[in-house]
């Protein structure tokens, strides 16, 4: 959800809202409220900042998509996951917003079992049963609380993944009351968040991407979703529980090489070998894994760092991880 946050700041700091970002981005909440107050706050929750939530209660609550992830922590249990997720609308009141995925499964799938009091405002990709905001004939619309359009190419991101997060941002800003004219430049001018399919450089006709935030099996989806080209794909780290049954389509389609980087990657050899795509294997760091992917990838070609896993292997957090990549990417 790291990207839609920062585009709901991103909006409400455009309209001159005096609003603070915190939880897992930004400053302490707490330290927020006690030195620095603001009249807005836009909060990342994680589900281990949830677990121990009792009494906040979200205005507007969002939540993009529950899939696999932290697993080690929940007793390998999917359902305590997503009950720990739910947690976000659990004081919410009549008066509140919850905006979701209105395809996700799991979020349907869960919609009745948690009393959800708030107004829902669903989502979705197109025009469908229930959802309020989709784009039709290539035009973004919202239809509650107020009307709101724009042309979809003037969105500043593009694939699917950060259509989702312009949705979810501009009902956000829309509940917020914020003014049409401003969601739409805020939408339009928003710069990328760093370690999510940053662009590094373009190395003798080699695209290198730059995804290290991709610290599960769904984030990695909606990179390699998003590639126009045969991609070495750079995975591996702490492995937290992952299945990789859900990149396994996406792999065969776009990869032509796999890199696997960390401590132990026999997971990754068990699961991705059967494949048939060249593989090298690196516990080593950084560099030995960016000089790999450049010697497997051709020219045209993308290697993309979106990892599936946890860095602290190797690494002291994803945003050195990726500051690394960035690092050896340079110098080649």
């Amino acid at each position: 959800m790291l990207s839609s946050k920062s585009m709901i700041y991103h909006i409400f700091k455009s309209a001159g809202l005096n609003v603070g970002l915190a939880g897992n981005i930004g400053k302490s909440l707490a330290l927020q409220v006690a030195e620095d107050y603001h009249d807005y706050y836009i909060i990342e929750l994680s589900s281990f900042q949830l677990d121990n939530m009792y009494n906040f209660r979200a205005n507007i609550a969002v939540l993009m998509n529950i899939t696999p992830d932290h697993l080690d922590r929940y007793d390998h249990c999917m359902q305590n996951y997503i009950d720990a997720k739910f947690r976000i609308t659990q004081n919410q009141t009549p008066d509140d917003a919850f905006i979701f995925w209105n395809d996700d499964p799991i979020i349907r799938q869960e919609l009745a079992k948690h009393g959800l009091k708030a107004h829902l405002y669903p989502f979705a990709a197109v025009k469908e049963d229930g959802a309020i905001a989709y784009v039709e004939d290539h035009e973004v619309k919202i239809t509650e609380p107020i009307a709101f359009n724009m042309e979809q190419e003037e969105l500043a991101l593009t694939g699917q993944h950060n259509l989702y997060n312009s949705l979810a941002a501009g009902i956000s800003a829309n509940l917020a009351g914020i003014a049409k004219e401003n969601i739409r430049k805020a939408l339009s001018d928003f710069k990328g968040v760093e370690h999510r399919l940053e662009k590094v450089a373009r190395v003798r006709g080699i695209d290198f991407i730059n995804d290290s935030k991709a610290t599960n099996v769904n984030s990695c989806w909606y990179a390699l979703q998003s590639m126009t080209t045969k991609t070495v794909l750079i995975l591996g780290g702490k492995d937290k529980g992952n299945d990789y049954t859900e990149i396994e389509d996406l792999v065969r389609e776009k990869c032509s090489a796999l890199v696997y980087l960390g401590l132990h990657n026999e997971k990754l050899h068990e699961f991705f070998d059967r494949f048939g795509l060249p593989v090298a294997d690196v516990q080593t760091g950084m560099k030995d894994a960016v000089e790999a992917a450049y010697e497997l990838a051709k020219k045209g070609e993308t290697v993309l760092l979106s990892p599936c896993c946890a860095s602290f292997d190797l690494f002291k957090s994803y945003e050195d991880r990726g500051d690394q990549f960035k690092e050896c990417v340079r110098a080649l």
